[in-house]
């Protein structure tokens, strides 16, 4: 009878010494989950991309939610109270930044005055000339008045000259190029010359007299940020907010790929500079995801339509076009002032 009591006994001091063990692996793994969604958080919090992996991380910050919460259900599991705390204050920081960045639709940042113009904007990465058969067919659907088209090839420009009537589109400004390297902007509105931003990618620039007012177009398409391009991402990223802020005082609309969404610190740095708004948000899409096209739902918003405070947003719509990687995005616009 002893015996069998001594056995028991010991039997139930293995399991509780197992349960410990298995508790305090638990902790351990957990533990380095949330020290990597910390370095994340954290950049965010300080207003930086950091070094890799952080900047491919932050483009689907509001995706960290789901490890965060998994990390407070594991810092449970293991009875771990600081990882319990740990984990929650990076699920609240992490819900905090996933609001929108910059002023909300209506008050004080809203345009005021007569409406000049009514602007339909079209932009669509068409990933090495693919869609191009499908953004045609985009382009004569919607009938935008303005097209920012990145990684238009040989034979993107060609069937452009060929399939898109002149009488449509008698103004435009294409860098031919192979690859994901050429880029064009159509536009039904005349457009004086104006030069560009330097990158390794095409990105032109111009003037659209939208009913004889001057507005600076620029198309956007940094290089991604893929590890070994970090630095060269956010030096193209900074010319882009160098133009940004050149034109503060003038109608702006910036459009594109920038391989960047509202949490990295560069693509804020753009808005801020030019005080410039993203129509995606004002327009009824905010976070609605654009790249990887195929897997929208998980996806993270890098393409863009930015504005300055002269234009109104009055909606917001990404479509999607077989054969890319991106989903297009089309805003309506409306220009305010004389």
């Amino acid at each position: 009878m002893r015996n069998t009591s001594n056995a028991a006994r010991e039997r139930l001091v293995g399991s509780l010494g197992s349960a410990r063990e298995w508790r305090r692996l638990l902790a351990w793994a957990d533990g380095l989950g949330l020290a990597l969604l910390s370095i994340v958080v954290a950049c965010r919090a300080l207003d930086t991309d950091g070094l890799t992996p952080v900047p491919q991380l932050l483009a689907f910050l509001p995706w960290l939610l789901v490890p965060a919460a998994l990390g407070l259900l594991a810092a449970l599991l293991a009875r771990w109270r600081s990882g319990m705390v740990w984990a929650a204050v990076v699920l609240a920081v992490t819900g905090w930044y996933v609001r929108p960045y910059g002023p909300p639709p209506g008050g004080d940042a809203e345009p005021t005055g007569r409406v000049a113009a009514s602007v339909r904007v079209l932009t669509s990465n068409i990933e090495f000339g693919d869609a191009t058969a499908d953004l045609i067919a985009t382009i004569e659907r919607e009938n935008p008045g303005l097209v920012f088209i990145q990684e238009c090839d040989d034979d993107c420009t060609r069937a452009l000259a060929a399939e898109v009537p002149d009488a449509a589109y008698p103004y435009r400004e294409v860098v031919a190029a192979g690859g994901p390297d050429g880029s064009a902007i159509l536009s039904k509105y005349p457009l004086r010359p104006a030069p560009g931003i330097d990158g390794a990618l095409a990105m032109p620039g111009a003037v659209a007299l939208v009913h004889d007012r001057p507005v600076r177009i620029q198309l956007v398409h940094p290089l991604p940020p893929v590890p070994g391009s970090v630095p060269r991402w956010r030096a193209e990223l900074g010319a882009v907010r160098d133009y940004a802020a050149g034109g503060k005082d003038r109608p702006t609309l910036i459009a594109g790929d920038f391989n960047a969404s509202q949490d990295h610190a560069a693509f804020r740095r753009i808005l801020d500079a030019g005080r410039l708004r993203d129509s995606a948000a004002l327009g009824g899409a905010f976070r609605a995801p654009s790249w990887p096209a195929d897997w929208a739902r998980f996806g993270t918003q890098i393409d863009h339509v930015l504005v300055s405070d002269d234009f109104s947003v009055r909606s917001a719509r990404f479509l999607t076009l077989r054969h890319t990687d991106h989903r297009a995005l089309l805003v309506e616009l409306k220009l305010h002032g004389g």
